[in-house]
């Protein structure tokens, strides 16, 4: 295939290093950062707050290296769904990767569907009259203008990408400007009494709430790994934008809520009644340079949410096609449109669980959905692609790897202690609401689902175990790239 055109109805590989850290960075930087601060500050009942942001950070970091070894070494269109699928095929057939793909139909478009509840919220400082019916019909009109526009080839939402990308990075610039200019210093870096008491259970529970909020605010790292059929030069370009976009992110974020705490008192961040505890960019920019200043920036914060939630579905519309075409899940996601080449029925799906996402955050609350989401998203995806490495580098050690993880296998470590502890205290950050019950009652009705799907197909355990190394035997696709682009 070296030096090839690229197959007939497949993926074409056209993003690059620039347009796939945009792409992360857009996806991780949307509304969260500007929705979570107050939810942050009252996890940890004070500016002490900044450590839920590094906490996250450092996890990120730890499993961004995860991904960034099995992305350049698996770069195909689906991303975990590839790696669950290469390691654990050995022992229990097609089982983790269908699984995969299951929770990710769910978790997935949780998480846009908080960038949806972010702008509703802040859609509300520019009509403060606006009743909850009005943001409900609102926040379902905008997921379905995002469904339009990525009903379009590739290359063109790359583009747009990369122009909202830039839009996100100005109006997050703007709001740390102006905290900045108006800093307090004091207000920032003053603490409530036993605000570090390491050994009360409130501090770690409330840490435990932070790194939650704070892995949240950076998802969003991996988008590209889901496209990696479609990533030019992937075994170098994958982990750059992974690690680039951590970075980038994790210095935005700290002087965004270093920024804000100089300027806004916490206290007003945990009053509901407050417009900082909804909109609390909004807030700092009115304190800091007037309404007329906040009106302007609120509305660059808008098209910020809009490219989070755009971005996200772009990634995760790509995640079922893959394995329903090798039939590892249900066969119509595996369908492709005719003219512009995008998995049509993962794109409506997710659309749909986005919208309905969307309904129950804003008649719950935001912390909530937060909760579930990643409750879901631990219990099949992090925890089993940590181990994944591990298994991988026993069963296909000859397998091609650009990138090999830096400090094996301590980040691996890092990240699984993270995710524990994330999945170990979502009942008790979310009192009533059940995460982890929720969560596992959606993996064993996933279970039941392959069951049921794999008595059909006729594969293990009602058929052989069927064994594919194609990445391990396969042609270097940094190879084939270089030959076409020559």
């Amino acid at each position: 295939m070296a030096g090839s055109a690229p197959p007939a109805g497949g993926f074409v590989r056209r993003i690059g290093l620039f347009q796939a850290t945009a792409i992360n960075m857009s996806q991780m930087c949307g509304i969260g950062p500007f929705v979570t601060i107050p939810l942050m500050v009252a996890a940890f009942g004070g500016p002490q707050a900044v450590i839920g942001f590094v906490a996250g950070a450092v996890l990120a970091l730890a499993d961004g290296l995860v991904w960034a070894e099995l992305g350049s070494s698996m770069p195909g269109s689906g991303g975990s769904y590839v790696y669950l699928r290469q390691a654990f095929q050995y022992r229990t057939g097609k089982l983790m990767p269908f699984l995969f793909v299951w929770t990710a139909m769910l978790f997935i478009p949780l998480i846009m569907s908080t960038g949806v509840v972010g702008f509703v919220q802040y859609l509300g400082y520019l009509a403060p009259d606006m009743g909850r019916t009005t943001g409900d019909v609102v926040g379902l009109g905008l997921i379905a203008v995002v469904v339009l526009l990525l009903w379009r080839g590739i290359e063109y939402i790359a583009r747009l990408t990369a122009v909202m990308w830039c839009v996100m990075i100005a109006s997050v610039l703007l709001v740390i400007v102006a905290a900045f200019t108006h800093f307090d210093a004091h207000q920032a870096f003053t603490y409530p009494a036993h605000a570090f008491e390491l050994t009360s259970t409130h501090f770690w529970t409330g840490f435990a709430a932070g790194l939650t909020i704070g892995i949240y605010d950076y998802l969003g790292y991996n988008t590209t790994a889901y496209m990696g059929a479609e990533v030019k030069d992937p075994g170098r370009t994958l982990p750059r934008s992974i690690v680039l976009s951590i970075l980038g992110i994790m210095a935005i974020y700290l002087l965004l809520q270093i920024g804000t705490l100089g300027v806004v008192d916490w206290h007003r961040m945990t009053d509901p009644g407050d417009i900082a505890s909804s909109s609390v960019a909004s807030a700092v920019l009115e304190q800091t340079w007037g309404r007329g200043a906040a009106q302007v920036v609120t509305v660059l914060i808008l098209v910020t949410a809009f490219a989070s939630v755009f971005a996200g579905l772009l990634g995760g519309s790509r995640v079922p096609y893959d394995a329903a075409r090798e039939r590892v899940f249900f066969r119509p996601y595996g369908r492709l449109h005719a003219k512009h080449r995008f998995p049509v029925l993962g794109l409506v799906t997710m659309g749909v669980v986005t919208g309905i996402g969307f309904l129950i955050g804003r008649h719950t609350d935001l912390a909530t959905l937060i909760q579930l989401l990643t409750a879901v998203m631990v219990i099949v995806q992090a925890l089993a692609q940590v181990l994944a490495v591990t298994v991988l580098r026993r069963r296909q050690p000859g397998l091609r790897r650009p990138y090999r993880m830096w400090l094996y296998p301590l980040p691996g470590l890092v990240a699984l202690v993270g995710w524990l502890v994330i999945y170990g205290y979502a009942d008790t950050n979310a009192p009533g609401r059940h995460p982890i019950e929720w969560s596992l009652a959606w993996v064993a009705l996933g279970c039941v689902a392959f069951v049921g799907w794999a008595a059909y197909e006729k594969v293990w355990p009602f058929g052989p175990k069927e064994i594919s190394e194609e990445y391990l035997e396969g042609a270097d696709p940094d190879a084939e790239t270089a030959a076409v682009t020559a």
